[in-house]
């Protein structure tokens, strides 16, 4: 590798990040950075700067982290929470407060979303705390000043920033009764000093963090934030790190889309189960814990489609798809399946058809026909970026670790160019 392996071992120790994940080349346009600023032409001078001086260290980090995210990202999960919270609350009374935590927490859209979602479901502020982690001090110093422009802003449901924001000129203010729901830290994941005399979390929301991780950082990683996590806690993670919880002993709760975990080996009476949330673990509970959807006799499996350019959705087929999402969230597996093989008869090949049939046949066990669908949907779509992660996930259960390797790092490397799309 490039003399900046040093730099990649560097913040590999550092921060766990794995050059892998993100690509050689982020992390070398990092350090030239720097060296701009700094205006120095040598990289071996940079790395003695960077050797000696805590701040450097910091600044060569915040050049490689890109903050994205915005409120209510994954909205399912702050529904889940309130039910989840009611529940708990009526359990323990008034003997405590319930005690949250968000990390990494960037520039705090997600903790605020938390605390919001809290008085939505009528919590009072004295009945709960929200406690947030970020290894970035820019970042934790954004999220304390609580302004945010419209990026922040995503999706169908903004009316909550009528009611917790006001508008100011640099964009809108978070109201103050939500930022005192809510204390910022800067610390790191992987420091073992986190969870020493630490009272475990009702709940712990740690999003889209191991992806960046090798294998043996995602397993230290994994360690702590089931420590961190009461043992009748519920965990919240990434969408594609479901499979990761799976092999640590933790379980879904089984609410949809909600992508949560327990210790519990009993599900959650609070949430229902569906089919939806096994869209990140992609892994079949064990035996003794049957699927909540109806069985099925697995279909024989097809040839793979002619190479071909996907048909475009007319009003039709757009209208088939979102019956199929809604038969298969509902836990309707056969109705689903048949509305699929109804949509590749009329409309023709189509990836996202192609990755309901390989999840469908994922939630079976019927994992041989399953990896055939998910390579069918990569064949017209190779960014299909959820059938990259399930996909990924059913390799890794089978022992191929490098494939499944291969696969999260496309995955992740098509999630940050569509970010990094969406910023400019």
């Amino acid at each position: 590798m490039s003399d900046d392996q040093r730099f990649f071992d560097f913040l590999k120790q550092r921060i766990g990040l794995d050059v892998a994940s993100v690509g050689p080349a982020i992390i070398e346009r990092a350090v030239r950075q720097r060296c701009t600023a700094l205006h120095m032409t040598d990289s071996d001078h940079y790395w003695q700067r960077l050797l000696s001086s805590h701040d450097e260290q910091q600044a060569l980090i915040e050049s490689v982290i890109v903050p994205e995210t915005w409120f209510f990202r994954y909205p399912e999960s702050f529904a889940t929470l309130g039910r989840l919270a009611r529940k708990r609350l009526a359990e323990v009374g008034t003997r405590r407060i319930l005690r949250i935590l968000s990390l990494p927490c960037s520039t705090g859209e997600e903790p605020y979303s938390i605390a919001m979602a809290l008085f939505d479901a009528g919590f009072a502020g004295h009945q709960f705390k929200v406690e947030a982690l970020d290894v970035s001090p820019l970042s934790v110093e954004r999220a304390q000043a609580a302004v945010y422009g419209k990026n922040s802003f995503r999706g169908e449901q903004t009316d909550f920033r009528e009611r917790y924001f006001s508008a100011v000129n640099d964009g809108y203010q978070l109201a103050e009764r939500v930022r005192e729901q809510v204390s910022f830290h800067v610390g790191n994941l992987l420091d073992p000093a986190l969870v020493v005399n630490h009272v475990p979390y009702d709940f712990v929301f740690c999003r889209n963090l191991l992806i960046y991780f090798d294998l043996k950082t995602q397993q230290q990683a994994l360690d702590v934030l089931k420590r961190l996590t009461r043992d009748d806690g519920v965990l919240f993670i990434g969408p594609a790190e479901g499979s990761l919880l799976a092999r640590l002993g933790m379980r879904s709760i089984c609410a949809p889309q909600s992508f949560a975990f327990s210790h519990s080996h009993e599900p959650l009476p609070a949430a229902r189960p569906a089919l939806a949330e096994f869209k990140p673990l992609t892994r079949p509970l064990p035996p003794t814990s049957p699927p909540a959807i109806r069985p099925f006799a697995p279909r024989p499996q097809t040839a793979a489609p002619a190479p071909q350019k996907p048909r475009p959705a007319t009003a039709g087929a757009s209208a088939l798809l979102e019956q199929i999402a809604t038969l298969a969230n509902e836990g309707k597996s056969s109705d689903a399946r048949q509305a699929c093989e109804q949509f590749l008869q009329v409309h023709g090949p189509q990836a996202q058809v192609f990755y309901w049939l390989g999840l469908l046949s994922d939630v079976e066990a019927q994992t041989a026909q399953a990896q055939s669908f998910y390579r069918k949907a990569l064949y017209l779509e190779p960014q299909h970026s959820e059938a990259l992660v399930h996909l990924a996930a059913l390799l890794a259960s089978q022992g191929d670790a490098a494939g499944a390797q291969r696969l999260q790092e496309r995955a992740a490397r098509h999630e940050r160019s569509v970010h990094s799309e969406r910023k400019q």
